[in-house]
C-alpha cells in the first residue's frame, strides 16, 4: 500500500466488510435514513418498529402512502419526518426519483438526485451510496467523524475542515468509500488506543 499511515491503519483495524443491505431496497433505506435523522438510536428503532407495524410487511412507496396522515403520526413521526416521507412517496411513484440497486448515473447525478427529496441532504445521499448501492469512491467531507479520523490518523491540528479534506482524499481514488470507513475508524482506535473498532 502506498500510503503508510492508511497501511499502518488497515494493519491495526483488519479488513472491512460491506454492511449489510436494507431489507426493504433502496426505498426501505432512504425512508429509514429520514426516521433515523437526529434521533438516538433505540427511540429511532421503536418508531421503525411502529412504522413497519403501520404499513405491514412491506415497505414500498405504495404501502406508505396508503397510509394515513394520523396513523403514521401515531407511530411517532413529527410532521417534518412525515412530510418528507410523503415526497420521497411521490417522487419515487411518479418517476422524479429512481431507485436502484445498480445504475449507471455518477455518483453525483445520483446525490443531485437524492437532495430533491425534502428532508434527504448531502450526507445522507452520500450514505446511501455508500452503504445501499456499495460506491466505492464516496468521499464524506461534512462527515465529522471522517474528518476527525484522517486527522489523527495523518496527525493534522487541528481538525480539518470539510473544503481541506475534499483535495486529501484525491489520492485515494476510485476508493475514498473505504478511506472514509477507516477514517470512522480511527476515532476509538487512536482517542482510546483499543482495537475493538466497529465500522460504520
Amino acid at each position: 500500500m502506498r500510503d503508510p499511515v492508511l497501511a499502518e491503519l488497515v494493519a491495526r483495524v483488519g479488513p472491512i466488510t460491506p454492511r449489510p443491505r436494507d431489507p426493504d431496497g433502496p426505498f426501505g433505506a432512504l425512508v429509514r435514513a429520514i426516521v433515523f435523522q437526529q434521533l438516538a438510536g433505540r427511540a429511532a428503532q421503536a418508531i421503525d418498529g411502529r412504522l413497519q407495524a403501520t404499513v405491514g410487511d412491506t415497505l414500498t412507496p405504495e404501502t406508505l402512502t396508503a397510509a394515513s396522515d394520523a396513523a403514521l403520526r401515531a407511530a411517532g413521526l413529527s410532521a417534518n419526518k412525515l412530510a418528507s416521507l410523503r415526497d420521497l412517496s411521490t417522487k419515487v411513484l411518479d418517476g422524479t426519483l429512481v431507485l436502484t440497486r445498480t445504475s449507471r448515473r455518477s455518483d453525483d447525478e445520483l446525490i443531485a438526485a437524492l437532495v430533491t427529496v425534502r428532508g434527504i441532504g448531502r450526507w445522507t445521499a452520500e450514505m446511501y451510496l455508500m452503504f445501499q448501492l456499495r460506491r466505492l469512491d464516496v468521499w464524506p467531507v461534512d462527515d465529522l467523524g471522517v474528518r476527525q479520523g484522517y486527522g489523527l490518523a495523518w496527525k493534522l491540528e487541528p481538525t480539518p475542515s470539510a473544503k481541506q479534506l475534499e483535495p486529501l482524499g484525491d489520492r485515494f481514488k476510485p476508493y475514498r468509500s473505504i478511506v472514509a470507513r477507516y477514517c470512522w475508524a480511527a476515532v476509538p482506535l487512536l482517542r482510546r488506543g483499543t482495537t475493538d473498532v466497529a465500522l460504520r
